[in-house]
C-alpha cells in the first residue's frame, strides 16, 4: 500500500486517523499535513508536517479534512499529486466533483463524501460518490478509510448528497434540538430543568443505542414501547398528527437540501 497523506487534522481528520490506526493502519504510512501544530498528532511513527509543500512522495490517496472555505488555499500544491494519479478523498460539504476537477484537472480521481459528526465517536455515516475515474479498487479503499468512523454508503447520482446533507449531515443538529425541546418540556411540566435535561439526554442517548443493536425497525420499536390506550399513545396523537411532526421534517429537510445545492453553487 501507498502512503496516505490526510491534509487537516482538526475534529473530523484527527477522528479519521485515531480510526485508521486503531483498524491496524501503521503509522508508518501515513502523512498529516496540518499547520496549527497543537493539531499535528505526535505519534511514533506517524510522519507530520505544516503543510503538504513538504511532501516529495506521491501518496496513493490524499484524504482532503480541511474547511471548505481553506480548500482553494490546499489544492494548488496538491495538484502534483492529481497528476501522479493519486485518489482525492473529500469530506468537505458542498465541494463538487465539478468542483475538484477545476482545480485539479478534468481527469483527477476524485471521491466527495458527506460524513456526519457522531464520526468523532466512530458511530457516523457517510455517503459518497465518485468522479468517473476512480477504479472500483480505489473506491473499495476509499470505503475501508471511511469505515473506520462509522457506517458507509455510495451514490452515482452526485446530486443525491444534497439529500444525503440533509437528512444524515445535518441530522445531528435535529437529534440535539430534540433534547432541547423534551427538556424545556419537561422543565414547563415542574421537574427541575437539570433533573429534565438529564432524563431527555439519557432517553435519546440510550434510545439511539437500543436502535443501533436492534434488528427491528424504527417504527416496530416505536410500537414496543406504546401501549394501547396510554400515555406514549396519548403523547404520539399529538406528535404523528396532520400538523405534527412530519410536516415539520418535510419543510426542515427540504429546506436544507436547497441551501446544500445553493452553496454547492
Amino acid at each position: 500500500m501507498g502512503k496516505l497523506l490526510l491534509v487537516g487534522c482538526g475534529k473530523m481528520g484527527g477522528a479519521m486517523l485515531d480510526g485508521w490506526l486503531a483498524r491496524g493502519l501503521a503509522a508508518s504510512d501515513v502523512i498529516v499535513a496540518e499547520p496549527a501544530e497543537a493539531l499535528r498528532p505526535q505519534k511514533p511513527g506517524l510522519k507530520g508536517v505544516a503543510a503538504s509543500s513538504e511532501v516529495t512522495e506521491t501518496p496513493e490517496i490524499v484524504v482532503l479534512a480541511v474547511k471548505p472555505q481553506s480548500m482553494d488555499a490546499v489544492l494548488p500544491d496538491l495538484k502534483r499529486f492529481a497528476d501522479k494519479g493519486s485518489v482525492f478523498l473529500s469530506i468537505a460539504a458542498g465541494k463538487t466533483l465539478r468542483y475538484f476537477a477545476g482545480h485539479l484537472g478534468a481527469g483527477a480521481k476524485v471521491v466527495r463524501a458527506m460524513p456526519n459528526t457522531p464520526a468523532a465517536v466512530r458511530q457516523g455515516i457517510t455517503v459518497s460518490t465518485a468522479s468517473k475515474g476512480v477504479s472500483e479498487a480505489e473506491k473499495k479503499r476509499c470505503h475501508e478509510l471511511l469505515e473506520a468512523v462509522g457506517q458507509s454508503l455510495w451514490v452515482e447520482d452526485e446530486g443525491l448528497i444534497d439529500h444525503v446533507t440533509a437528512l444524515s449531515g445535518s441530522g445531528p443538529a435535529y437529534v440535539f434540538l430534540l433534547v432541547e425541546a423534551m427538556a424545556a418540556a419537561g422543565a414547563k411540566l415542574g421537574l427541575t430543568p437539570e433533573m429534565a435535561m438529564q432524563l431527555a439526554r439519557a432517553t435519546v442517548a440510550g434510545s439511539g443505542e437500543l436502535l443501533r443493536q436492534s434488528s427491528e425497525p424504527a417504527s416496530q420499536l416505536r410500537v414496543n414501547v406504546t401501549s394501547p390506550g396510554g400515555t406514549t399513545a396519548e403523547a404520539l396523537k399529538v406528535l404523528m398528527a396532520g400538523d405534527g411532526i412530519q410536516p415539520v421534517f418535510d419543510k426542515a429537510l427540504a429546506a436544507a437540501s436547497r441551501r446544500s445545492k445553493e452553496l454547492a453553487g
